[in-house]
């Protein structure tokens, strides 16, 4: 089936263009559209600034030079006055300032308007121009800082300078009380040039800078892109191979660390699910031979007592019934597996005997084997309760000790062992046979896992109990483990925590 959705490598592709169109958006907002907006109020934090550093100097003696300096470091225009409307001191920064050009009837009402404001005014332009005075107001000189020229030709156009008349300006206006209760007017004014030159040069240079960016980044994103996505794509299409069913596939990502992780784990999952593949086939095998074995031995039977007189014997009929249970005991396990594995059993747990049960089970077991010559023996000390489902527990000893039987060595000798430690039982099944190689211990709970392949096993065996034991010891939460040397036998074990009854 073929997916309607992008690629990896066009998305990361896609992404980083976006980003890119996202910045180019900012720049040009920024650098053209709000421009203006982002001057202006660069422009009021310094005259709020300077009007700060002005109020701190209004005691000094020398007030005409701290104007002077204030307006030569932040490029503002200042004019101190009284509430009369007489101009006292001032600084002019750009020539044709607005502030200087006011009559005293408008610095009496700015003031007012001022006062009633809490003592701060901040004024637009228009309401600046509308109380310049047309002619100039004399200004005492002695109250102005030495060298300027107080002649009414100060107020107009300087030779060589700029004309600010078009400009906007920011004109903030302060009622400020001094240390002898002297009562200043302060303007503040601060020229905004205008920008409208500056916005079109910028917007020249982010055409360029956009058309380069935007051929840049179509490279670099497709660069980027195809290295990103090269290393998953690769993985997809072994992937691919691995889900048609080829084991032996190999992952070689290693461009990256998730990648690499990625290409290992991969690599594992691709080695289970061969070793699984051949488990699946092995226990295909041999379930077909352990059903096989019984129903041809049971169909023989049969046809022999139906077609020949004389063989409907107790033995004969022995053999079948033995059949029969040895097929039960393979379908019985095959259940019992599916229902574990599927997780549909449910743990029926109670307070019981565990040593009265091994017991019974060996006794069992015991008398059932003895006309075989085999030996199996229970030591332990004192009886132990545990909380477990009993039955399932029944189930992991019987399998233990048919296994020991199935490969115990010449002397046919199983040996159960119970003993307690740190608040646990521990159970151990121990047989005298050939032993497991210690490469193959960590096998030997798979499905119809045999450590010697030529190993012959018993008529009881069905080839699944030792996975049943796992899986029934795992959903008690249980330890359990197996210990071999070659020649001398192997111990499988388990531990339960024992009841608080003991």
């Amino acid at each position: 089936m073929r997916h309607e959705r992008i690629s990896i490598k066009w998305k990361i592709f896609c992404y980083l263009l976006s980003f890119i169109a996202i910045l180019l958006i900012l720049l040009w907002l920024f650098q053209t559209v709000y421009l203006d907006v982002f001057y202006k109020s660069i422009k009021k934090k310094e005259l709020r600034s300077a009007g700060e550093n002005l109020i701190s100097v209004i005691n000094d003696s020398d007030l005409a030079e701290a104007v002077e300096t204030i307006s030569g470091n932040y490029d503002i225009c200042i004019l101190i006055t009284n509430p009369e409307g007489e101009k006292l001191y001032s600084a002019e920064a750009a020539p044709g300032c607005s502030i200087h050009k006011l009559h005293r009837k408008a610095i009496v009402e700015f003031y007012q308007q001022a006062v009633e404001q809490g003592g701060i005014l901040e004024l637009k332009t228009k309401e600046i121009e509308s109380g310049m005075s047309e002619i100039k107001e004399d200004i005492p000189e002695s109250r102005f800082p030495a060298g300027k020229d107080m002649e009414p030709d100060r107020f107009n156009k300087m030779p060589n300078m700029p004309d600010n008349s078009k400009n906007e300006s920011v004109v903030s206006i302060q009622v400020v009380t001094a240390a002898d209760e002297t009562e200043y007017v302060i303007f503040l004014n601060s020229v905004i040039s205008l920008v409208g030159a500056t916005v079109h040069t910028l917007r020249i240079q982010l055409i360029y800078i956009s058309v380069i960016l935007i051929l840049l980044s179509l490279v670099i994103a497709f660069i980027i892109s195809r290295r990103v996505s090269r290393p998953i794509i690769v993985i997809n299409d072994t992937a691919k191979e691995l889900a048609k069913g080829n084991f032996s596939v190999e992952f070689n990502g290693k461009d990256y660390r998730e990648i690499s992780e990625l290409s290992d784990t991969l690599n594992h999952t691709a080695k289970e699910l061969s070793k699984t593949d051949v488990l699946q086939k092995e226990l295909l095998a041999n379930v077909s031979h352990d059903l096989r074995t019984p129903l041809t031995m049971i169909t023989a039977y049969s046809e022999v007592m139906r077609d020949l007189p004389g063989e409907n014997t107790p033995e004969n009929v022995q053999v079948i019934i033995d059949e029969t249970k040895r097929l039960t005991v393979l379908v019985n396990d095959l259940l019992d597996m599916s229902k574990i594995q599927a997780g549909v059993t449910v743990l029926e747990t109670k307070e019981y005997d565990l040593t009265e049960s091994i017991q019974a089970t060996t006794d069992r077991y015991a008398k059932l084997l003895e006309p075989y010559g085999y030996v199996i023996e229970f030591q332990y000390e004192e009886h132990i309760i545990v909380e477990a489902d009993e039955f399932k527990i029944y189930q992991v000893i019987y399998n233990l000790i048919s296994n020991a039987v199935n490969y115990t060595g010449a002397d046919k000798k199983v040996l159960i062992r119970q003993s307690v430690k740190s608040g646990s039982v521990r159970i151990e099944v121990a047989d005298s046979g050939a032993g497991i190689p210690e490469s193959e211990l960590k096998n030997v709970w798979e499905r119809y896992y045999k450590a010697d392949k030529n190993h012959k096993r018993a008529v009881m065996g069905s080839g699944l109990g030792l996975s049943i034991v796992q899986n029934i010891l795992n959903l008690h939460h249980a330890e359990y483990g197996v210990e071999s040397r070659e020649g001398l036998g192997s111990t499988f074990w388990f531990e339960l925590k024992i009841s608080e009854e003991n």
